[in-house]
Formats: C-alpha cells, sequence, structure tokens
C-alpha cells in the first residue's frame, strides 16, 4: 500500500469513498489579531476616598476588593483609605442576621432589604459564605438569591468567603463596613455563616442581632445554643405562612417564654419574638419597628456609643492577635522547626507544651 506520508493513509485508493484533509499547522494560542487591551489604571489611596465619598459604587466595590487582598501593597492602600474614610463612617444602623441553614436567611434579607429600600434607605449587605474546608472554594449563592435586591438601586450586596480563616474575614467584613457607611449607606446588613463561632464575630460588630428561626421543624427550643439566644436582640420566626401559621404562632410563644428566663441584658432592653413571611410580607414593618425601637431606647440611655466603643476595643485586640500569629506562622525560622517538633511530639520524644514553649522562645529569641 502506497500513499504520501504528508497525507492521511485513508487518501489511498484502496479506501474507496474516503478522503481525509490534510489540516493546518497548531495555530497560535493567542489571536494575532486581537489588540492588547490597556492596563487598568492603578488609583491612589486619595482617588478611591474621592469616589467612595461621592457614592461611586464600582469605587467601593474596588476598594472592598482591596481589603478583602491578603497581598501586601494592597493591603497597604487599603488601610490608607478605610483610615481616611473613618471620619466620614459610623452613621448607619448595623443589623447582624443570622439562623439556621434552611431559616430562609436570604429570603428574609431581600424582604426587608426591598422595604428599607422603597421607604427611602441605601441599604449595603454584606454576607459572609461559607467555604469549603476542602478546597477552600466557596459558593457566594447569596446575590443570585437576592434577585430582586441585587438590582435595586440603592443597594449594595457583597458575599465574601470565609476560606477556613473566620477572624480574617470578620475583621474586613467590620472594615467594609466603614467604607459602605463613608459611601452614604444608612443601615448596614451583616449576615453570618450560621456555624459555630461566626455569630460571635459578627455579633461584636453590628448594632442590633436578630436571629432567624424557622417553626415546625421539630422542638423549638432544642438544640439551640444558649450563647445565640442570649446574644440576640430580637427572633424573627420566618415561614409563618399557609398551613404553618399555627406552629409559627405556637414557637413564638415559646421563645418568648424562653427569652425571660436569660439574665437581662446590659442594654437593659427586653428582646422580643415576631413571626414573619418572607413571601408574603408579613411581619417585616414590625421587625423594622423593633429595630428602630431598639435603636432609640439605647441611644436614649447611652448604650449605643457604649457599646460601639467596646466593638472598637474588640477589635483593636483581635486585629493584634491575629497579626501576631500570622506572623509567627509565617517566620522561615519557625517554619524549618514547626515540622521537626511535630515530629519529636508524636513520637513522644517532647510533649505539645515544651514543643510549643520552644517554638516560642526561638521566635520571640529569649
Amino acid at each position: 500500500m502506497h500513499y504520501d506520508k504528508k497525507n492521511h493513509p485513508e487518501n489511498d485508493p484502496a479506501y474507496k469513498g474516503l478522503s481525509v484533509n490534510q489540516g493546518v499547522d497548531n495555530a497560535p494560542m493567542v489571536n494575532p489579531y486581537r489588540k492588547s487591551s490597556p492596563k487598568r489604571h492603578k488609583y491612589t489611596a486619595n482617588e478611591f476616598v474621592e469616589g467612595i465619598l461621592g457614592g461611586d459604587i464600582s469605587m467601593l466595590s474596588q476598594a472592598v476588593t482591596l481589603v478583602e487582598s491578603s497581598l501586601p501593597e494592597h493591603q497597604h492602600i487599603a488601610q490608607e483609605v478605610i483610615e481616611k474614610c473613618l471620619p466620614h463612617a459610623g452613621k448607619s444602623i448595623r443589623l447582624g442576621i443570622t439562623g439556621v441553614p434552611g431559616a430562609g436567611k436570604s429570603t428574609f434579607i431581600e424582604a426587608l432589604g426591598m422595604y428599607l429600600v422603597r421607604d427611602g434607605h441605601k441599604l449595603a449587605v454584606l454576607a459572609i459564605d461559607p467555604s469549603s474546608e476542602r478546597s477552600k472554594g466557596s459558593i457566594l449563592g447569596d446575590k443570585t438569591r437576592m434577585e430582586e435586591l441585587s438590582v435595586a438601586k440603592n443597594a449594595f450586596i457583597r458575599p465574601s468567603p470565609s476560606a477556613g480563616s473566620l477572624g480574617g474575614v470578620a475583621r474586613k467584613t467590620r472594615e467594609s463596613i466603614i467604607l459602605c457607611e463613608a459611601a452614604g449607606f444608612d443601615t448596614i446588613f451583616v449576615e453570618t455563616v450560621g456555624v459555630g463561632q461566626s455569630e460571635t464575630s459578627v455579633h461584636s460588630m453590628v448594632d442590633f442581632f436578630l436571629l432567624i428561626q424557622l417553626a415546625g421543624a421539630g422542638d423549638e427550643l432544642q438544640g439551640i445554643k444558649r450563647g445565640i439566644m442570649e446574644m440576640a436582640d430580637g427572633i424573627a420566626i420566618n415561614k409563618c405562612d399557609g398551613s404553618n401559621v399555627e406552629k409559627a404562632n405556637v414557637a413564638r410563644s415559646q421563645y418568648q417564654n424562653a427569652l425571660h428566663l436569660f439574665p437581662p441584658h446590659d442594654s437593659g432592653w427586653s428582646p422580643e419574638a415576631i413571626t414573619c413571611s418572607s413571601i408574603e410580607n408579613i411581619g417585616i414593618s414590625e421587625i423594622w419597628e423593633m429595630v428602630e425601637k431598639y435603636i432609640k431606647f439605647v441611644k436614649e440611655n447611652n448604650y449605643f456609643n457604649v457599646k460601639r466603643n467596646d466593638q472598637s476595643r474588640y477589635w483593636m485586640y483581635e486585629t493584634i492577635n491575629e497579626q501576631l500569629k500570622a506572623n509567627f506562622y509565617q517566620n522561615p525560622e519557625i517554619q524549618n522547626q514547626l515540622v521537626e517538633s511535630e515530629k519529636k511530639v508524636l513520637s513522644d520524644e517532647l510533649s505539645s507544651f515544651i514543643a510549643a514553649k520552644n517554638l516560642l522562645d526561638k521566635y520571640f529569641k529569649r
């Protein structure tokens, strides 16, 4: 069988009815006809501040991205922007929203958010989204679930991946609050991951902490962490619609009775439980009235300012702890000794405490 080596063997006359083209050489990976796009302009801290104070949402989004970045050059600009925005911040109502998965947090936020936007408020929603512990990936689905609110003129939704480092995300969320307030947003929602330590972190950066619960999912008080119940300034029993109305009303009575058993809040406020339906917009205005009533109450007795000062102090120390921890683990000498120390601990040559003390002594060069 004879054929031109440059061509396919199928083109030999022996293969009747077959014809295969020779093909072309490998195409270049980059389109030679496409002009390279101009380099993106790098804004200065002053340009960011000017844009944010002017209400430029694009500049605000880029500034929040800098805050979330771990690159040192980004952090340097971000901290300068935050410092210059600080005098223009602090004038909003900060509302923390938590609840068990499936309680309808996103639907509730959209319902309450649209109520506020229609009433003339400017709303920023900072949603801490759960990240995969394996891949460190994050769905960031809150924005897609809030279809109406995400396109509303006076609303800004920003999901942030927790990426396994809750403390870091919580600090960056607090810094994002400052930027949003400087941009003119008078109401800030912070939605928690809904698990573990996140509630404590969010509670330490908001004025009012709202717990969303679901009726008809079994014993209403079973499995509810006492700590979360004690932190709540108000409880919303969601999905009070259809055949669930009676169960929701029973749950409201149970929660209201349970709230009276906890120690009184430092603010002097007595938390309330209210039923609502995010889908049918029932009870939404009553929940916001409760928030406004609380803000008025704590401003009159000066607890509002006391709490904000306590929060600022808390985050100063949290940031010190976070930076010390990061600096320790990023130290090259410590990184080299960590593996060896771990081996000695696992082989019972050293106790965990002695190994830790040796590492800390080396770090502090004692």
